[in-house]
């Protein structure tokens, strides 16, 4: 979720959001580094809407904070368009990092899902703003693979866990690291749609769903989630 903003001067529209980060394995240097790997991925494409007949370049700015102690209260009362929020834990029910819908600002990071270059967190903001995971997850002859593919996408051998391994097999399917962020992602997310009252809109919607800590103990959750 982020708050998108127009200036008509320097034909920039500017999507601002917030990162906070909380739980057990937080750290300001984990936050850092998902901060910095959604910047620079949705950055990359130098992408462009044309809004009222203009042109703009879209730019997106992100700022994090590590919050071990962020209370359930502060989430559940959040009004700013800009705050996503992530817990961030060694345990997670099915074993992969989650979002709470299509268009929201809150949900779970599996801690091993956060090593440098792993693309999750851009992977999962891309939800965040409303982007799915494309129909077709066979993309084999294509090239890279756009950022919002989730695992298990069969893809092009040098795209694969293992190049060597059979498309499809242990091995055979995308490692996340080589997702990108393309143009065609950011023209999906129908930016000139945005309602702007002062030149400003909002991307995304309010989840505001604090995360307690999953428990192998625990039944698991069943709630709408997108995994990626």
């Amino acid at each position: 979720m982020g708050e998108a903003e127009i200036d008509t001067g320097t034909k920039a529209l500017t999507i601002r959001s917030h990162i906070v980060t909380y739980g057990t394995e937080t750290s300001e240097t984990l936050t850092a580094q998902i901060r910095d790997e959604i910047e620079t991925m949705w950055n990359e494409p130098a992408a462009s809407v044309v809004l009222h007949g203009d042109e703009y370049r879209v730019v997106f700015r992100i700022t994090a904070a590590c919050r071990p102690l962020l209370s359930e209260l502060e989430v559940l009362q959040n009004t700013d368009p800009r705050n996503n929020y992530f817990r961030i834990e060694p345990f997670v029910h099915g074993n992969i990092s989650f979002v709470d819908g299509l268009g929201c600002n809150t949900g779970y990071f599996l801690l091993e899902n956060l090593y440098a270059g792993s693309t999750t967190a851009a992977h999962e903001y891309g939800h965040t703003l409303g982007l799915d995971h494309p129909n077709d997850l066979d993309i084999r002859n294509t090239g890279i693979p756009g950022i919002m593919y989730p695992r298990g996408t069969l893809v092009d051998p040098a795209y694969q866990y293992d190049p060597t391994r059979p498309a499809g097999v242990q091995g055979g399917t995308m490692h996340p690291m080589h997702r990108r962020v393309r143009a065609e992602d950011i023209a999906l997310l129908h930016l000139h749609r945005t309602r702007f009252e002062n030149r400003r809109g909002i991307v995304g919607d309010f989840t505001n769903i604090y995360h307690w800590p999953h428990s192998p103990a625990d039944t698991p959750p069943s709630i709408q989630t997108l995994q990626g």
